[in-house]
């Protein structure tokens, strides 16, 4: 999924429920960057893969590993 605000910024969500899926979801990420053209929407805010996991962590690559449970308040 996309996450697109009014000021246009804009950040790519993958959802994986399980975490053995992180690493195919991170390159998907990574794929899509690659395919848009940030010199017209720019870079994305961040990029994540929202997973039922239970650890939140940022890879090396910068992408954002977010447990489903995290969302809630």
């Amino acid at each position: 999924m996309i996450v697109s605000l009014h000021d246009g910024r804009w950040a790519p969500v993958e959802v994986k429920l399980g975490e053995h899926r992180i690493d195919e979801a991170a390159e998907s990420l990574l794929r899509l960057r690659n395919k848009v053209d940030t010199s017209r929407i720019g870079e994305p805010s961040f990029m994540m893969v929202l997973t039922g996991g239970r650890y939140a962590y940022k890879r090396p690559d910068g992408i954002l590993v977010v447990p489903l449970g995290c969302l809630k308040d």
